[in-house]
């Protein structure tokens, strides 16, 4: 038998360190060589780790959350035989970027262990309840609740003791009711104490149905349910991260403005009856070719700023982000090249890469180099939002829902009528560092004037 100490691999892109986001193993499973043993995150994407050898697992690195070094030991697996020459190579060459090490870690026998050789270790604990994977989101159902919970939820006592002779409180002993009555008042949750007795002292039936009567209204409303506790990891950690940079290196503004998108919707109902093969349009593509088209001229939105060597770039192409609910959190696939693309090019794309990145597919430079973001909730997109700016950009824009509102329109003879029309708040949140106020109002409203005459999105620049 051998101790093979994997190392965590060097997975470039000057990657320090990565972070454990999900165990597909424990100590004492047996492993099959290439099989997936963890799930680690960096800053660009989470990278499956494949076992490079056959064996028994007797330790790992750390528990879910957890930072690990490239070259530091990741897994310790027992392997029958010598290890392969070439996987000693590789693992041996990666723990030269260990910290404080030099070298790789050398297989070691284990009939003859020496003082350097670590002990046994221990089997790892039960995972708590409380643990959470990358997979689930924050606020998820929570397990049944105990039978204290239960008992919390009908208003008994937990404090005192539950067996038949002290399961009755003081008050309900005090209490003249007859062993029929006691019992329904119990099986409904019933403290005998609050009910007041119609006549003679002694609670009946009725009294109990006036109690019910008068407490439907307030009684049962919502069940107990205990406090929980869930590590922040992950995904879930990373958009903590990012978020509390953007709002405390960014002075934010947002702006909000009302557009018609009346004309536009036809528009896109007419598309979509005649679009053959093509995919079926949403407004969102339509929204990206506006924009597109309207930020040559306004440069300034179309921009990421180092705030530590002071510089703002004005990007010419648009490589457009595009904010994806995924179960793992917010993640920002981006569009390259959005500006050469029709709506029904866009409309495809926005697929691919909205599955990709709820599948967890998304190549690593599909979620970078963004130069703009939009963000939308789609129906529940609400009145108006103020987004969170995707740092380095410097704008994010976001549609909200689309609303029916009787409006006063031109009824062409120099008058007006009411009619019907579709209408949308746009929200954009700039750096105020980098846009001014007045850059972010003209833009919007150059952006509404085209969405409100759509028949120029169609036409050449």
């Amino acid at each position: 038998m051998t101790k093979f100490t994997f190392n965590m691999p060097d997975i470039g892109e000057g990657i320090a360190e990565a972070e454990i986001v999900a165990w597909h193993v424990k100590i004492g499973d047996k492993v099959e060589e290439d099989q997936e043993i963890v799930d680690m995150m960096t800053d660009k994407a989470t990278v499956p780790m494949e076992s490079p050898v056959t064996g028994k697992v007797l330790e790992v690195a750390g528990e879910e959350g957890d930072m690990v070094s490239i070259g530091s030991m990741l897994v310790v697996i027992e392997v029958e035989g010598e290890v392969p020459d070439e996987v000693l190579e590789e693992n041996e060459a990666v723990a030269d970027h260990a910290p404080g090490s030099g070298a790789g870690t050398a297989p070691a026998p284990t009939s003859a262990p020496t003082p350097s050789q670590s002990p046994e270790p221990a089997p790892a604990p039960a995972p708590s309840p409380k643990d959470s994977t990358v997979e689930e989101r924050i606020g998820v159902e929570n397990p049944d609740p105990s039978d204290a919970n239960d008992a919390i939820a009908r208003g008994q006592d937990t404090s005192k003791p539950t067996d038949t002779a002290a399961s009755s409180s003081t008050s309900d002993r005090k209490v003249l009711a007859s062993p029929a009555v006691r019992k329904r008042a119990k099986d409904l949750g019933i403290d005998l104490a609050e009910v007041k007795p119609a006549e003679g002292g002694r609670l009946r039936h009725g009294d109990l149905d006036q109690f019910l009567s008068y407490n439907s209204g307030f009684t049962g409303a919502a069940q107990t349910r205990s406090d929980e506790e869930r590590k922040v990891i992950g995904m879930r950690r990373r958009i903590a991260e990012n978020m509390a940079a953007s709002k405390r290196n960014i002075p934010h503004f947002s702006y909000v403005e009302e557009v018609d998108v009346t004309a536009l919707e036809a528009m896109r109902s007419e598309l979509n009856a005649n679009r053959g093969e093509k995919p079926k349009l949403t407004i969102l593509p339509l929204l990206i070719t506006a924009i597109c088209k309207t930020l040559p001229d306004y440069p300034m939105i179309n921009a990421r700023y180092d705030d530590e060597a002071g510089i703002v770039t004005r990007h010419g192409a648009v490589h457009l982000g595009m904010a994806t609910q995924t179960d793992a959190g917010l993640m920002v696939p981006v569009i390259r090249d959005a500006q050469a693309k029709n709506p029904w090019q866009l409309a495809r794309e926005i697929l691919r890469l909205a599955d990709a990145a709820r599948e967890g597919t998304a190549k690593s430079e599909e979620m970078q180099g963004g130069t703009l973001t939009v963000t939308s909730l789609g129906p529940l997109g609400g009145v108006a939002t103020t987004p969170v700016i995707n740092r380095p950009e410097v704008a994010i824009i976001g549609p909200n829902r689309i609303i029916e509102r009787p409006m006063f329109v031109p009824d062409g003879m120099g008058g007006e009528r009411i009619e019907k029309r579709k209408l949308m708040n746009i929200s954009i949140s700039c750096d105020h560092r980098v846009v001014d106020g007045y850059d972010a109002a003209s833009f919007v409203q150059a952006l509404k004037k085209l969405i409100e005459t759509p028949v120029l999105l169609l036409s050449q620049p």
